[in-house]
């Protein structure tokens, strides 16, 4: 099974991808080759992103992008119900990332995609400070520890619900909003501009 796959547009779903969709993770633990095509098609750029979002670079990104998909493979029995496949990869990639930034331990976050300038109707001043005020918030964001960032990138920046993105992170749901909570209150602090406006 290549991994490999190119980071353009993986928007794309082809139709026999949608239509069979819930018997995935069963063809998946079936041992289903076509289906493991399909699992990695369907879910490698978000993961890639993920890593990306997490602070590292393009190359372990890449690495532990596949890491996960070849631990999930191995593991794909412990998936019971299709409707969890999507959290359930989150917390292999969790674990993935938690277990990099370990063995990195003291070492920077290299960098956080997609924080961009919005192209709305600003004037160019206004475009200057949402971008010195977009660059502070993602030098806050890599200065969070490993948890706060995996909270912040799991549910604002993947877009997983609160309930998918305590699942991701191995966590219950009250404790992944307080972390959430916490978090937030962390990054309002780092990145109040010099006028006491918050971002």
């Amino acid at each position: 099974m290549h991994l490999n796959k190119c980071k353009g547009d993986h928007g794309r779903r082809d139709s026999h991808l949608e239509t069979r969709k819930d018997s995935l993770a069963a063809r998946l633990r079936a041992g289903d080759r076509q289906a493991a095509e399909d699992f990695v098609d369907r879910y490698y750029e978000q993961i890639y992103l993920f890593m990306r979002r997490l602070g590292c670079g393009q190359a372990i990104s890449e690495d532990l992008t596949q890491e996960c998909f070849l631990s999930a493979w191995q593991h794909i029995g412990q998936l019971k119900d299709d409707t969890a496949l999507n959290s359930w990869l989150y917390r292999i990639a969790g674990n993935a990332s938690r277990m990099y930034w370990r063995r990195r331990k003291g070492k920077a976050v290299v960098s956080l995609e997609d924080f961009e300038v919005s192209d709305g109707n600003q004037d160019n001043r206004d475009k200057v400070e949402y971008a010195e005020r977009l660059g502070r918030l993602h030098k806050a964001v890599t200065r969070l520890s490993t948890k706060f960032r995996q909270a912040i990138v799991l549910h604002y920046m993947q877009n997983l619900s609160i309930g998918e993105a305590a699942e991701a992170a191995g966590v219950r749901e009250g404790t992944f909003k307080s972390r959430l909570n916490r978090a937030i209150k962390i990054l309002r602090k780092q990145v109040i501009s010099d006028d006491g406006e918050l971002l």
